[in-house]
């Protein structure tokens, strides 16, 4: 299963590379053809923000597969294995009414601007909502799939915190640890002060 989920995620960053390439090739060209030819790309504007929210959504799907997202781990740490277990199911369970009040919300208004056209493109609206209810599925089903590994005993007791510092204070935390342990060594070599 995690390889399969491996390989659709590795597809996803595939997807959002290719509308990276596409918005900067309707920005730029469009720059370009505004700036040297008097002239422009109509459906830039439009297909480029289009792009970047389907890429966001898209971008939020791989994070929260590979834990990437920024939390503030400093309790959850000290805790004990059990109240580490008990924090992490109680997280997804919100994480997981959260993605089903997003998914709602995005299926109704993905259902009120269905025959809302844009005024470019003239494509529906409903493109720009389908963006959450497809985040809303693919996130429910990687939570899901954590809780139920979590339930299982299929987590490791050093992955219980699937949640990362910002880097600013893993960096910080690893220069102190790096400092302690050079003031240790000194303090504790012959000669070295004690």
């Amino acid at each position: 299963m995690n390889r399969w989920i491996d390989h659709c995620c590795r597809g996803i960053e595939a997807v959002i590379a290719f509308f990276l390439m596409v918005m900067v090739v309707l920005v730029f060209g469009n720059v370009v053809l505004r700036y040297g030819f008097n002239s422009g790309i109509t459906v830039s504007e439009e297909v480029s923000r289009w792009l970047f929210i389907w890429g966001t959504f898209l971008g939020a799907v791989v994070a929260l597969k590979e834990h990437g997202h920024l939390g503030v781990d400093m309790v959850v740490q000290s805790l004990p294995p059990a109240g580490k277990k008990l924090c992490l199911a109680l997280g997804h369970v919100v994480m997981l009414y959260i993605v089903w009040l997003l998914f709602q919300g995005s299926l109704a208004q993905a259902r009120i601007n269905w025959d809302v056209t844009a005024p470019v493109t003239g494509a529906s609206m409903a493109i720009v909502y389908a963006s959450g209810i497809v985040f809303s599925v693919l996130s429910a089903f990687i939570l899901a799939l954590d809780l139920y590994r979590l339930l299982t005993g299929q987590i490791a007791e050093a992955d219980l915190v699937m949640i990362q510092e910002s880097e600013e204070s893993v960096q910080l935390q690893q220069i102190l640890g790096t400092a302690a342990a050079d003031n240790h060594q000194k303090n504790h070599a012959p000669g070295g002060g004690q």
